[in-house]
């Protein structure tokens, strides 16, 4: 449980995270000891992202006191060398860590949380968190605060918890106040704690707002109303972990509720094998084949134990991306869905409500068949007339990131995306849109329904008529509220944009670029992996999913082999020009 009143410990320290590394190893091998008094916010690291707290070779240690062994393994300096080396978080005698904006951007890892909470870091400061980031740090029982109260407490000041858990909503304070999500789930599921009926009344809602309504345990007197900031206990329809979580939920189940515990539903969970599929044949990761190993082991045995859908590898052949083949196949419009992944969003286009989750709340939902949530703030974005030739949903999420995401307009909000010129898009663009939420800081993007996405799911729903799956929809009420405003995209408007290196918060304009040679051309991203893209960069007829001459491996087999070709075609032009139509998706 976390103290009543919060003092730093005179025998511990706090580490500040400056965008000059050399002040990092300082602190880390000189003993050199700052105050936040002492520093603007403009010195510190912006954007941290989880794989730099914990790059993949790190995961692949799934008990998180190895995990912090390596914390921020993934940060280097301008000569390409770690400014962390193993243990020095751990050794440092730190109790706290501090950063700038948007701390824990990036995938929905919770081992990012966990390498400094196992560090012996118990409280963290920044000027803002990333949604999925803060939420990790909640479920585990860590506390976070702003630079204002570092300051008091450097200067000596006792604060109550009270001011830690202030801008929260009942329910998160009752997580923080009983040490985390697992202490918190086993009073709920005990009876210890009783949650509210939900205050709200009759208003109108966006559709994050519906979807959680609908979902909602603890409706309220008026009936199935909520706003943002209410905090509710809510029925989830779908979920699934992979190889680089499944591990951790595993153990802790077995941690929390003995080696012979049960998941509540596992006709609605699954298990993916798509991170590490091809980890065994990349030079680098060779010292870690052992660990790579256990991990699909603990997987295979947490499938095997628990009764959920497999979506394991067999003969070396993976189904597919997680939250590509989920959209196919499970994932229904006003479904709410919470997964190990962070792109889980991309379930958003199929207008569905669904985003990622870390390790310790999806093993607590899977356990009990609820989860605990606070209803998002939401910003929609209005689409009118159509894109050019040129230009794809890759260039508009761009453009969007660039424009209103780096401003934190879309920060933890949930992105609607609606209008005329929604019906101009394909179900797959629409689910890139939804896809690059994650990109944006955002808790999820959701796409308004129409006939196309109906006839879509239809054909991958067999005895759902298109009819039968429209009645599904969500829709806005008129006169929804949203806090982060109502956005007009011109579709015609928009023009080819690349990613700059390190964050696609930073999109440019291709035209605004000198022509760029090419040393590697990738095409199967998790953003861009759908049929369609790889028949768009080949300028390709589009493979049918339907096509009854192939089963799914062996279709899996012909689009790695289209794959080749297009990638061979795009090798032998070499350059991105001024023109190049679909640069974003390598």
């Amino acid at each position: 449980m976390p103290p009543q009143k919060v003092l730093l410990n005179p025998e511990k320290r706090v580490l500040f995270l400056t965008k000059d590394p050399e002040i990092i190893r300082q602190q880390l091998h000189e003993g050199l000891n700052l105050r936040m008094e002492d520093l603007e916010v403009e010195d510190l690291l912006d954007d941290i992202n989880t794989d730099v707290m914990t790059p993949a070779w790190v995961c692949f240690d799934h008990l998180p006191a190895e995990i912090a062994k390596n914390a921020y393994a993934g940060l280097m300096d301008a000569n390409g060398e770690r400014v962390f080396g193993e243990c020095e978080l751990m050794d440092g005698g730190f109790e706290a860590i501090v950063s700038g904006y948007r701390k824990g951007t990036g995938s929905s890892r919770e081992t990012a949380a966990q390498c400094e909470r196992w560090s012996g870091i118990r409280y963290v400061f920044a000027a803002s968190f990333a949604p999925i980031h803060e939420r990790n740090n909640l479920n585990l029982g860590q506390l976070m605060g702003n630079h204002e109260m570092l300051v008091r407490l450097q200067a000596g000041e006792e604060l109550p918890l009270s001011e830690f858990t202030a801008n929260y909503d009942k329910v998160t304070r009752m997580i923080i106040e009983n040490g985390g999500l697992f202490n918190f789930s086993r009073k709920i599921q005990s009876g210890e704690i009783e949650l509210p009926p939900n205050a709200t009344g009759k208003r109108p809602m966006t559709m994050a707002e519906k979807m959680m309504a609908a979902k909602m345990l603890n409706p309220g007197v008026e009936g199935r109303f909520v706003a943002a900031g209410d905090a509710i206990l809510a029925q989830v329809d779908a979920g699934f972990s992979h190889e680089f979580t499944s591990a951790q939920v595993h153990l802790f189940l077995q941690q929390e509720y003995g080696e012979d515990y049960t998941v509540a539903n596992p006709e609605k969970l699954a298990v993916f094998e798509d991170h590490l599929l091809y980890a065994d044949g990349v030079t680098r990761f060779v010292p870690f084949v052992d660990k790579i190993q256990t991990m699909r082991r603990l997987q295979r045995e947490f499938q095997a134990h628990t009764g959920v859908r497999d979506y394991q590898a067999k003969n070396g052949v993976s189904p597919g991306i997680c939250h590509q083949v989920a959209r196919e196949e499970f994932i229904d419009p006003s479904d709410f869905v919470q997964a190990t992944d962070s792109h889980t969003c991309m379930g958003g286009g199929s207008n569905a409500l669904a985003y990622g989750v870390g390790a310790t709340e999806y093993a607590a939902l899977a356990q009990s068949g609820f989860t605990f949530a606070r209803v998002p703030e939401s910003i929609r974005f209005e689409l009118v007339g159509e894109l050019n030739e040129a230009c794809c949903a890759k260039d508009v999420i761009l453009y969007i990131l660039n424009t209103f995401a780096k401003r934190e307009d879309t920060l933890n909000r949930s992105m609607e995306f609606g209008g005329p010129g929604i019906v101009s898009l394909s179900v797959d663009e629409r689910a890139t849109l939804c896809n690059m939420a994650t990109e944006c800081s955002a808790r999820t993007g959701i796409c308004e329904g129409d006939s196309a996405l109906a006839e879509w799911l239809a054909e991958r729903r067999p005895g759902s008529s298109a009819e039968q799956i429209a009645t599904s929809f969500v829709f806005p009420d008129e006169g929804a509220e949203y806090a982060g405003g109502v956005h007009q995209i011109d579709l015609p408007a928009m023009v080819p944009m690349v990613a700059e290196p390190g964050d696609p918060t930073y999109g440019k304009n291709i035209s605004e670029l000198a022509e760029t040679s090419i040393d590697i051309a990738y095409g199967g991203s998790c953003t861009a992996g759908k049929v369609e893209d790889l028949a768009r960069l080949g300028k390709r007829k589009q493979i049918s999913d339907q096509d009854d001459q192939y089963d799914k491996t062996s279709r899996q087999q012909n689009l790695l082999a289209v794959g080749e070709m297009i990638l061979a075609e795009i090798m032998h032009n070499h350059v991105i020009g001024k023109h190049g139509s679909q640069a974003n998706e390598l």
